[in-house]
């Protein structure tokens, strides 16, 4: 008899499978639009953030000042333009110099800049700002 009932069971599990499915269906994209929600909201808490962290970072001081008559503005917009050749740094003095920074200048502007980023958060911001833009 407890075969009968097993098989009377797996009947009724095998029918009642496609409403089953379908549910988990639902729940599963109602799971899937719930972290594509959080995602965004995240991404837009995220941006918005940066965005008063760099409004809110003054571009005084020494660490400001420019290298080897490399301003930050300057610096930031030759590392750029280094996004046309993938980064390649070997193009580095190609790049400054079309934006008139001699070879020299720009490998004593690379280190010093390079050393403030690292040891100042507000020149690390600044660059970020200035990279970012446009």
């Amino acid at each position: 008899m407890g075969m009968f009932k097993r098989i009377k069971d797996m009947k009724d599990m095998v029918e009642a499978a496609p409403g089953t499915v379908q549910q988990a269906q639902q729940l599963g994209a109602q799971a899937q639009q719930f972290a594509a929600a959080q995602q965004a909201a995240a991404q837009m808490q995220m941006n918005q953030m940066m965005q008063s962290q760099q409004a809110a970072v003054p571009a005084t001081g020494s660490d400001f000042e420019p290298i080897a008559g490399v301003s930050i503005e300057l610096y930031a917009e030759i590392s750029k333009g280094l996004a046309a050749y993938g980064y390649d740094q070997s193009k580095a003095v190609e790049v400054a110099a079309a934006k008139g920074v001699s070879a020299d200048a720009w490998a004593q502007a690379l280190a010093g800049w390079n050393q403030r980023i690292t040891a100042n958060q507000a020149v690390a911001q600044r660059f970020n700002a200035l990279y970012r833009a446009g």
